[in-house]
């Protein structure tokens, strides 16, 4: 990635992190809406499964200028996530989900030049992810 996009997702991320839980909420929201058979997946306590989300949101942006500090934790994490079931395409609900609750989010402050820097850091990750748990 390049250095500006990095700031713009990292800059960005600082407001996201000001929504607090609601932004998981409107997350989850937005993944079971493209998808609900996903939701099934998800058993266990959805409070302690958000603080997560934002805590790997957290490692992931806050990495990006350093992508090796994600790598490992990414791979295994990918890797857990097949045994819950997760499957390839699943990688694009999560982007899909991600840039919708964005958007919902940052609301104006969302541009499409913030839009593509973010695209671009989930298009990473989830690369990397995929590449761990399927190649």
């Amino acid at each position: 990635m390049e250095t500006r996009s990095i700031s713009l997702v990292q800059i960005s991320f600082e407001d996201v992190v000001l929504l607090g839980e609601k932004v998981t909420e409107i997350f989850y929201d937005e993944l079971f809406a493209i998808e609900p058979g996903l939701k099934k997946m998800f058993k266990g306590d959805m409070a302690e499964q958000r603080r997560k989300l934002l805590t790997t949101l957290a490692l992931v942006v806050r990495s990006l200028h350093e992508p090796q500090r994600m790598m490992e934790p990414m791979k295994a994490l990918a890797k857990r996530h097949v045994g819950y079931g997760v499957e390839p395409s699943h990688y694009t609900y999560v982007g899909n989900a991600l840039i919708r609750t964005l958007q919902k989010g940052l609301g104006d402050r969302f541009t499409p030049e913030l839009q593509q820097a973010w695209v671009e850091a989930y298009t990473m990750i989830a690369n990397i992810m995929k590449s761990a748990a399927y190649g």
